[in-house]
């Protein structure tokens, strides 16, 4: 049994990474078509509270009762949903979505020091760094990284990606030290609702959301309802599920399948072309995620082997 829940976690790993990978493609479908940002992330907001918030009705799950846990929530809210939605969704009216992808990736790097620091069980070791490292050369293949490019332009777009990718890897570790006892779909509707009053109120004071509301166009209207069922409602549904049960450092791993998700759509939807490198780079991707997860993936392994030899030996024995 323990083989086939690290089976079924391993699932929902990939089923998370496609859904927060698209997100990616679908904001870019969303800010090109003139969404203003608070608007966009105010009504994907909308759309994935209703759905988590469907189901938390459907299942009849209790609230928190505790102020403090409110406040943790909301800190929650912030960090893990809103800042981070806002500063991606800003960002892609300047720069390409793949290089929203690959500046988001470093997660895991600002997981580890953190985790480090707030959490007692998670420490920083050399399989980690390893992988890290590994996973961020994959990820640089994958999107052809290119340096260089960074220094000829304004700046700002990319260290607002960077700033996204800490601030979920603070809402990552949060989450962990301070938010325990509920049931994941309780931090995960309570996060979207609060960062959706926050994205909304924002909206209300910086934009005109009642007046792009009017206006939108069918690509905008597709764009928005795939971020709120999918990269706002089932994602966080997954991730607090993997949350509770892998920790921060390893679920933050999922952000390195972002972009493998947002080339092999391109190559779906674009018939963008499969080159030596998005092999090469999926591999390295697999490899850090393996070594980072060194402990778990040769315990999987050996409940293989060993579930293979029970079945040989039971084949073997005479009728």
């Amino acid at each position: 049994m323990a083989y086939s829940g690290s089976r079924f976690d391993w699932l929902l790993f990939i089923l998370l990474g496609f859904f927060w990978g698209s997100s990616y493609l679908f904001i870019k479908i969303g800010v090109d078509a003139g969404m203003e940002p608070f608007t966009l992330v105010s009504l994907r907001l909308l759309i994935g509270f209703l759905l988590l918030a469907a189901v938390v009705g459907a299942a009849r799950e209790p609230l928190p009762r505790s102020s403090r846990t409110y406040g943790h929530l909301i800190v929650l809210g912030f960090f893990a949903v809103a800042l981070p939605f806002f500063l991606i969704t800003w960002a892609e009216q300047h720069v390409e979505s793949a290089l929203a992808a690959t500046l988001t990736a470093p997660v895991p790097l600002f997981v580890i020091p953190i985790a480090a620091l707030m959490l007692p069980d998670e420490r920083i070791t050399a399989p980690k760094v390893v992988g890290v490292t590994i996973g961020m050369i994959g990820v640089a293949i994958l999107v052809g990284f290119d340096l260089a490019a960074l220094g000829r332009a304004d700046l700002t777009p990319q260290a607002a990606l960077l700033g996204a990718a800490m601030s979920y890897a603070l809402g990552g570790v949060y989450a962990r030290r301070f938010v325990h006892g509920l049931r994941p779909m309780i931090p995960a509707v309570c996060q979207v609702f609060f960062a959706m009053v926050m994205s909304a109120a924002a909206a209300l004071a910086f934009e005109d959301p009642l007046g792009e509301l009017l206006g939108l166009p069918i690509e905008a209207i597709v764009a928005v309802v795939w971020l709120g069922l999918f990269g706002s409602g089932m994602a966080y549904l997954l991730f607090y599920r993997l949350l509770g049960r892998w920790g921060p450092t390893r679920v933050s791993l999922v952000a390195y399948t972002l972009p493998v998700w947002g080339i092999a759509l391109g190559w779906l939807v674009l018939a963008e072309p499969i080159h030596t490198g998005l092999l090469l780079g999926t591999a390295l991707v697999i490899l850090g995620i393996a070594v980072v997860n060194r402990d778990s993936t040769i315990a999987l392994l050996r409940s293989a082997v060993d579930r293979a030899r029970l079945a040989g030996r039971r084949a073997d024995r005479p009728a």
